[in-house]
């Protein structure tokens, strides 16, 4: 990198190679050296290592979208805290308000993922802690005598997993990195064999589409100006009454990634958790929240790294999405049994 102001040219290191506007009997590069990362590059995603051992970062964790060499990468910027956008992901119950509240079971395919959600809009879970954070099942009886699930996980350490896709043919991975406490910067990203995440390309038995894409604002130069929605707080996040009251959507907010926004966002930047009443349904933000606590005391206390930074193939454990089951199989058979039988990705020797 060359610096316009004088020419000074620095090295991928920080080191400075040239001075060109110092007579070369009062040129010091040898005692100059800027900031620099290590940095990484896998399928499209460039990962940077900003801890203190610049010359040992750990390795990259293998989270299986990533490792997928088509996979789709889009980002989008979220003005609240990045564990407030984070926790929106692994909250499964509003899927059957927020997304799919006006719709009817006839309004779907029978095999469309999101129909046992509008069959029975009030799932039961199991949660369980696990070696990359946690992960969930929401459960429901489906039509067909079997039993709908829709699994989920968080991934230290700022990770999600959503179950909207399908168990067998997609993966997907969804950072909510920290820009500073008030604004977060999502990456989703995904990929399989099958035609797509249903949670973007969903469709009506009629061919209509359930959601509608969002566009972006124009970039700006400054730190928050790069992949925000043209929808925010200023005009209510883009909510159409008229569709709304038609039933189009439930909240007459047009596309799925935006629904959730509006939520989260007009919580304010720092939800006051002392006036929030945590229910059966948040069992899964509950045990987040502990673990997240656990790994944070353990490293304070005892120096402890959080789970996935020495060993990267841990993140190879959790897969999401949704599937039929036999009703009588628990979360931890059926969730085994699906995985074996799933298209998997992994990293190349």
């Amino acid at each position: 990198i060359r610096c316009v102001y004088h020419g000074w040219k620095f090295d991928v290191d920080g080191a400075c190679l040239d001075m060109p506007n110092m007579p070369e009997h009062r040129d010091f590069k040898d005692k100059v050296r800027a900031k620099a990362y290590r940095t990484a590059e896998r399928n499209g995603l460039i990962w940077v290592y900003m801890g203190e051992n610049q010359h040992s970062p750990p390795p990259l964790p293998n989270i299986e979208a990533n490792l997928i060499g088509n996979g789709e990468i889009w980002c989008l910027q979220r003005e609240c805290n990045w564990l407030q956008a984070l926790e929106g992901d692994i909250d499964t119950s509003h899927v059957g308000f927020l997304h799919v509240g006006s719709l009817q079971p006839d309004d779907l395919a029978h095999d469309h993922p999101m129909r046992p959600t509008v069959l029975n809009r009030a799932p039961e879970y199991e949660v369980r802690a696990t070696e990359w954070g946690a992960m969930y099942g929401g459960y429901r009886p489906n039509d067909d005598g079997r039993t709908s699930w829709r699994v989920a996980h968080f991934m230290f350490p700022f990770w999600t997993q959503t179950p909207n896709a399908r168990f067998a043919t997609r993966a997907i991975a969804r950072a909510w990195v920290p820009m500073d406490d008030g604004h977060s910067m999502l990456f989703d990203i995904s990929g399989g064999v099958d035609e797509g995440n249903p949670a973007y390309i969903s469709t009506r038995k009629t061919g209509e589409p359930l959601f509608e894409k969002f566009h972006y604002a124009p970039r700006t130069t400054d730190w928050y100006g790069r992949w925000k929605c043209r929808d925010g707080e200023h005009n209510d996040w883009g909510i159409d009454r008229d569709s709304q009251r038609s039933g189009v959507q439930f909240s007459g907010i047009a596309n799925i990634t935006i629904q959730d926004q509006a939520v989260t966002e007009s919580m304010g930047p720092i939800t006051d958790h002392e006036h929030e009443h945590l229910s059966p349904s948040d069992q899964m933000i509950a045990r987040t929240r502990r673990v997240l606590l656990s790994a944070a005391r353990a490293w304070r206390d005892k120096g402890q790294t959080p789970p996935g930074v020495s060993n990267p193939d841990v993140f190879m454990g959790a897969r999401s999405g949704s599937f039929l089951h036999d009703r009588s199989v628990s979360l931890d058979d059926a969730y085994r049994a699906q995985l074996e039988a799933a298209v998997r990705w992994r990293q190349e020797a």
